[in-house]
């Protein structure tokens, strides 16, 4: 049965050209340097994000993980989101890996604040304190929601002038570039390393790029190994990341226009109320405001009748648009969940 899969933009499957691409790839052993897929991908993708070097890993969580432990020295502190999804969905990886402490900060609006971050470095060098050793932010962030380039700047001119990196959660970063209307580059500018997902939005079945300068690529690529991420044979799924980056992105805009249509469909079931606030990207957020019906119930008929969603997450659900859901799945989607609420009203 072919569902209809609402769960996540990492529910897409490779494309055909990108099938192709990977039966055709050229390899070599990637630990030795040698798969001319695996760089030719790297090359790429550091152009394509204005950064020196590149380097290829399995996944998102394994290249944000891989930025702190490279930027970080154990003990240091690291400055970001409580929100942000190194610190919700990386199964506080931060402290087994890079040793680090999270230091964070509840951001109103998931909105990054110069004065808030540079009030929590640690300015005096006291033998009680840990280290500040690097600032993290996320754009798009995993709210749904993108941060204005300015916020962006003024936090990277402020970390600089303290002589602190800047690591940048970009997983979608080509989302938030789509929504502000500008060249990747200019988001990338306000970072000294960035991770983005291949296989968020873009439809590669495995993968993620770490951006930097040569020297912190040079060090990241011995911790990739350290980690466990030296695949070998990689030009396999690298040839499906080319394609990702060089036929997919220019599709992102169509999801985004899709979660906006999805929204409205949604905002006309009484039972349902809308986060308005988080609408920027390809993600809607809602409340269910009727008690009498439980979420577990309303996830197995969405089941039943070929449509996979998750369970709320504080409160909230979120259905996401991506390459394989059209607007007659969204009209599929909606009618079913009109016809739950309609039917248990009617009992």
């Amino acid at each position: 049965m072919k569902y209809i899969d609402l769960r996540s933009d990492t529910v897409t499957h490779p494309t055909e050209a990108m099938r192709k691409a990977m039966f055709e790839a050229l390899v070599g052993d990637d630990v030795y340097g040698d798969d001319p897929t695996v760089i030719e991908l790297e090359k790429f993708a550091a152009e394509l994000v204005g950064k020196e070097s590149a380097l290829f890993v399995p996944t998102g969580t394994f290249g944000n993980q891989l930025s702190l432990f490279t930027h970080c020295k154990r003990s240091d502190e690291v400055i970001l989101d409580e929100n942000c999804h190194i610190v919700q969905h990386e199964v506080g990886a931060s402290s087994v890996i890079a040793g680090v402490v999270l230091r964070t900060i509840d951001f109103k609006n998931n909105i990054p604040d110069k004065n808030e971050v540079e009030r929590r470095i640690r300015k005096d060098e006291d033998i009680h304190f840990p280290k500040t050793g690097l600032i993290c932010l996320e754009n798009a962030h995993s709210s749904g929601k993108v941060i204005p380039l300015e916020n962006m700047k003024e936090i990277y001119d402020m970390a600089q002038a303290y002589s602190i990196p800047v690591h940048l959660d970009g997983a979608r970063l080509f989302n938030a570039a789509s929504y502000l209307n500008v060249n990747p580059k200019e988001i990338t500018k306000n970072c000294d390393s960035v991770m983005f997902c291949l296989s968020k939005g873009l439809c590669a079945p495995v993968g993620s790029i770490v951006a930097g300068n040569k020297n912190f690529i040079d060090k990241a690529r011995k911790n990739r190994k350290l980690m466990g991420g030296g695949m070998r044979q990689t030009g396999i799924l690298a040839a499906a990341g080319l394609v990702a980056l060089k036929e997919m992105i220019s599709y992102i805009k169509i999801d985004h226009e899709n979660a906006l249509y999805l929204a409205k469909e949604l905002s006309k079931i009484p039972s349902i109320e809308i986060n308005t606030d988080c609408r920027h990207i390809n993600m809607v957020f809602f409340k269910i405001k009727d008690n009498n019906i439980s979420e577990d119930l309303i996830i197995t008929i969405m089941l039943d009748n070929g449509i996979k969603i998750n369970g709320s997450e504080n409160g909230e659900m979120r259905f996401v648009t991506h390459h394989f859901i059209s607007k007659d799945s969204i009209d599929y989607a909606v009618k079913c969940l009109k016809e739950i609420f309609n039917q248990k009203n009617n009992l």
